[in-house]
Formats: structure tokens, sequence, C-alpha cells
């Protein structure tokens, strides 16, 4: 499934993040936007989020990518990259620890 995506214009935007699932996905095209994905954790726990990292190391192995907390109750942004960009499938892969009470959405 993929995050939906929240354009901003020069009158607003009406901000409508979707319930998250252990793995989602972004357009990599929305980098060249300057977009951001936001993550809103409504759960009483701390949710690990970590974007993936698709580098391959001389073995083929995938690269390793850190997870960041976004705590109870919280709001995190993340900026997103062209290096976390899946040159096969042109997508970003987000993963997140618990899904209860979570939403996201990206924002250009």
């Amino acid at each position: 499934m993929a995050i939906p995506v929240l354009q901003t214009t020069s009158s607003g935007a009406l901000s409508a993040p979707a319930t998250v699932t252990s793995s989602e996905t972004v357009n990599g095209n929305l980098v060249a936007s300057n977009a951001i994905l936001q993550v809103i954790n409504g759960s009483g726990v701390s949710v690990n989020v970590t974007i993936v990292d698709p580098g391959r190391t001389p073995a083929g192995n995938t690269g390793t990518a850190a997870a960041v907390a976004v705590a109870a109750g919280a709001t995190r942004f993340f900026k997103l990259s062209t290096g976390t960009i899946d040159g096969t499938s042109g997508t970003i892969t987000v993963n997140f620890s618990a899904t209860t009470s979570v939403t996201a959405q990206v924002i250009y």
C-alpha cells in the first residue's frame, strides 16, 4: 500500500493521513518536490519508523537503516532523500514497528 500524498497549494489543503501497515511505499518521484513524510502516532507506546536503505554492499547485501522512534502521542516529520529510492521499483519503503493508531501522509 502507498502512503497518501497531500499536495499543498496557495489556497491550502486539507490533511488526510491514512492508517499504515507494517510496510508502506512512497513514490520516489516526490523527492524532487522536497516531499516530507509525516507520521502521527496516536497510540500509547513509542513506534519505530525505518526508511529502508536500498543500497547494496559489494557482496549484494542490503544497507542498514536506523529506526527512528516516534513517541506516544507525537507527530514526527521525515525528509525523504534520493538515497532511499529503490532503483528497481522507483519507490521508498517505510517500515513501522507497530500500526495501531498510527497514520501517515506525504506532504509536498
